[in-house]
């Protein structure tokens, strides 16, 4: 039976890559990339000359099972990302769970983390932080999403393309008050950036100045964890959930869950003020 390896590749500038990285992706059998294109310019750099195969969310499933089969066989294998560690808010996670499923051995090549350089050079508390992804482009999911992190004292952590990161920001904005923020751009690359400021002003500059290149959001933590809010504000957030497309019933529920309010109340006075 062969052995996953699960390798981190550099975040922009390749001389971060590690010497155990290229000799296991000198060594495997075949190598499991996101976009073979990509990876074929990090394999042409170290004159790296491996089969790749396609592994992405949209062929993960058909694709996954393909790998499994030739682990099982005896082949070694090594998946990356186009950047940084694999398996990380990345479908290689589902690849590493078929695996551990099958009892095949997966080991851990670590390497550059967007994550964790952004929250280390943002300034920001680094005691304890919570690494929440992409927001959901679906209004719903989104603000669910928002409305759960926002009491949460830890440092937050996002990622975010710059076509979307001005209405990110607007909601952050108004979920989360006017806090502290780093807005990481363009980790180890040419144009590297560190932009630290609050929400209400990174509203204002992006109004104004284009985004370009990926983002890391380093948000400072709540102030505290849970508030006192009257009934009438807590239905006044069950209200706003309900218009960004939450049922009646689940808002209540998290309403209830931030506030101590019990939800059947909430519900009956939401019922009763419609």
């Amino acid at each position: 039976m062969g052995v996953l390896y699960v390798v981190g590749t550099s975040i922009g500038n390749l001389s971060d890559m590690t010497f155990r990285a290229v000799e296991t992706l000198k060594t495997v059998d075949f190598i499991c990339a996101e976009d073979t294109r990509v990876t074929a310019k990090l394999l042409n750099h170290f004159d790296i000359k491996k089969p790749m195969v396609s592994y992405h969310e949209h062929n993960a499933r058909v694709a996954g099972k393909a790998v499994c089969e030739r682990l099982l066989a005896g082949e070694n294998a090594a998946i990356v990302t186009d950047a940084g560690m694999p398996c990380i808010s990345d479908p290689g996670a589902d690849l590493v769970r078929a695996c551990a499923e099958k009892g095949i051995e997966v080991r851990v090549v670590p390497g550059a983390s967007a994550v964790v350089s952004a929250v280390a050079v943002s300034g920001l508390d680094t005691s304890r932080f919570s690494f929440e992804g992409f927001l959901s482009v679906t209004k719903k999911q989104r603000f669910s999403h928002l409305f759960q992190v926002k009491d949460l004292q830890t440092t937050l952590v996002f990622y975010e393309a710059p076509h979307k990161l001005l209405n990110t920001l607007t909601d952050m904005l108004e979920y989360f008050g006017d806090r502290r923020i780093s807005l990481c751009r363009e980790l180890t690359k040419v144009h590297e950036e560190v932009f630290r400021t609050t929400l209400a002003q990174a509203v204002e500059f992006y109004s104004e100045n284009k985004p370009r290149g990926g983002f890391v959001l380093v948000i400072e933590g709540a102030k505290t964890a849970v508030e006192t809010v009257s009934e009438d504000d807590a239905i006044e957030r069950v209200r706003e959930l309900v218009s960004g497309g939450v049922r009646p019933t689940e808002a209540c529920k998290m309403v209830a869950s931030d506030t101590g309010i019990p939800k059947g109340k909430l519900y009956s006075l939401l019922i009763s003020n419609n």
